[in-house]
């Protein structure tokens, strides 16, 4: 009989776990996990577009020399872009997201008036180089898109976690400490596309 007692008390901590890890309490540090990875992703594209900028701007330099202030504006923009920086465990303050996402938008809005300099320059538009670093920038914009809508995505349903049974449970116990996390959010002049003309 001592036997079973010792076999009953394992038996009982392995039965408890069992109904626990059926019954959702692991779901919310795998939500936020999965948000933290997609927000890497929206960094990562975000340096992806700063890499490729110096050689956009020198491109355009060699040709629009007299169009400094475009050039000023956007080396300005990608100086305080590549500065905001955010730890993911960040991403439950709204302001921190915010400036990253205001500094973001105000580089898309010099990358655009950069790109709009080369109607002006016919060799600058024929220009190889240029044609492939702007091709390149419209596929990290496309990538950053992406990124974003993924982030958004497991945002919601990590915030939704929190909020909802049996997360609710789990939040408010085991996870007191978990915040909602911040969302993307568009400026309202995002909502405008930028006029480029070829």
């Amino acid at each position: 009989m001592p036997n079973f007692d010792r076999l009953r008390a394992p038996a009982l901590v392995l039965a408890l776990s069992l109904s626990l890890a059926s019954c959702g309490v692991n779901t919310i540090p795998t939500l936020e996990e999965s948000a933290k990875a997609r927000w890497s992703d929206v960094e990562n594209q975000y340096q992806r577009r700063a890499d490729l900028i110096p050689n956009l701007v020198a491109t355009v330099q060699g040709y629009a020399k007299q169009e400094k202030d475009v050039l000023v504006a956007v080396t300005e923009a990608r100086a305080k872009a590549t500065s905001i920086h955010i730890d993911a465990n960040d991403l439950t303050d709204p302001a921190k997201v915010k400036a990253v996402q205001d500094a973001q938008n105000a580089l898309s809005g010099a990358l655009g008036r950069l790109l709009a300099v080369s109607e002006n320059y016919p060799d600058l538009k024929s220009n190889a180089n240029f044609l492939s670093l702007q091709s390149q920038l419209e596929g990290t914009e496309n990538r950053i898109a992406v990124a974003r809508r993924d982030y958004i995505g497991a945002v919601q349903a990590y915030n939704t976690e929190l909020r909802t049974f049996p997360g609710v449970i789990w939040a408010s116990t085991f996870y007191s400490r978990n915040k909602p996390m911040a969302e993307f959010t568009a400026t309202p002049e995002s909502q405008v596309a930028p006029k480029v003309k070829f």
